[in-house]
């Protein structure tokens, strides 16, 4: 299925969950904050939240510095 990831488009198998979305850009554990479609997915939800065909993920890292 295909699904946008930070405006980029990307191929991803059906059944495809937030957290497979994000492994695709970072292998960071932590600092990372995900909405699908314009709504924030708790942590704690990634790996259940299917997605769907058309759905626009934001995949936002936290960056410290001065």
């Amino acid at each position: 299925m295909k699904v946008t990831i930070n405006g980029a488009p990307h191929d991803l198998p059906d059944g495809a969950t937030v957290s497979q979305a994000v492994q695709t850009l970072t292998t960071a554990a932590t600092g990372i904050a995900v909405a699908v479609n314009e709504e924030v997915v708790a942590r704690g939800a990634w790996t259940s939240t299917a997605l769907a065909e058309s759905d626009r993920v934001e995949v936002l890292t936290a960056v410290q510095g001065g």
